[in-house]
């Protein structure tokens, strides 16, 4: 699940990236992405009271970006809920996120 919260006097979008409690990956997993120049680690999700694991990212509002999840153990994955997927130079889809 991925939550945009535009945020009051600026042009920025708190953008929170969501994965259920039973995601086989998520105490490993991060956010990816040309926001943080596809850098692991960088975003990683955080176990929340609530059970789910997030991230949240500050992105600029009327933007369009590129991200993936990654994970040591497991590799690449993609988010359903993306506004756009986009093939990649290495062959596979990356998701687009607009703010």
């Amino acid at each position: 699940m991925i939550k945009k919260v535009n945020k009051r006097g600026s042009d920025d979008v708190k953008v929170t990236f969501v994965l259920p409690e039973d995601h086989p990956h998520a105490e490993d997993m991060c956010v990816v992405g040309d926001f943080n120049d596809w850098t692991e680690g960088e975003n990683r999700f955080i176990r929340r009271s609530n059970h789910t694991y997030s991230t949240n990212v500050m992105l600029k509002e009327g933007g369009r970006y590129a991200f993936r999840y990654y994970s040591p153990s497991h590799g690449w994955e993609n988010d359903g809920d993306a506004d756009a997927y986009e093939r990649n130079e290495h062959g596979s889809d990356n998701c687009i996120l607009e703010t």
